[in-house]
């Protein structure tokens, strides 16, 4: 099959458009170790929160957003929101939610389900869980740094 100009020039702006809106685990993880300026947001409810979250999040459930944002976040800062994982919209509705705001956010597809079956580091209210690197998710290299290859 071969596109049309117009079918052309409209999946180039709707790829563009998720690859300024969306990340990945991965791509966050080597945000935070290269030390780039962003601020994690886990919009999940204090239950998942107190259950296990990605180190060096902050917790801001989406319902909360409005209120506690602007005093807790300054605008000039990128905001990169996250939920549970595929399944579930929690973190859509958290950077719909900073985006009325005039933050640039996007959204960490995955969520916390693919940060913790990478093996990335996560914490919950005891201290650091150590987690197996899902084989189905991401590679293991040979120098354990877990990378996606894509």
């Amino acid at each position: 099959m071969t596109l049309t100009a117009t079918e052309q020039s409209s999946a180039v702006e709707h790829f563009a458009a998720k690859l300024r809106f969306e990340t990945d685990p991965s791509d966050v993880a080597a945000a935070f170790a290269a030390g780039e300026d962003f601020v994690l947001v886990d919009s999940r409810g204090h239950a998942s929160w107190h259950q296990g979250r990605i180190a060096g999040a902050i917790h801001l459930p989406h319902a909360e957003i409005p209120e506690r944002a602007p005093v807790e976040i300054p605008i000039t800062t990128p905001v990169v929101v996250y939920c549970w994982g595929p399944g579930c919209n929690g973190s859509t509705r958290a950077a719909l939610q900073f985006s009325r705001l005039g933050y640039a956010v996007k959204e960490m597809i995955g969520g916390f389900e693919y940060w913790a079956r990478e093996g990335l580091e996560i914490v919950d209210d005891s201290g650091p869980i150590t987690r197996a690197v899902d084989i189905l998710t991401s590679p293991r290299p040979s120098n354990g740094a877990v990378t996606c290859d894509c």
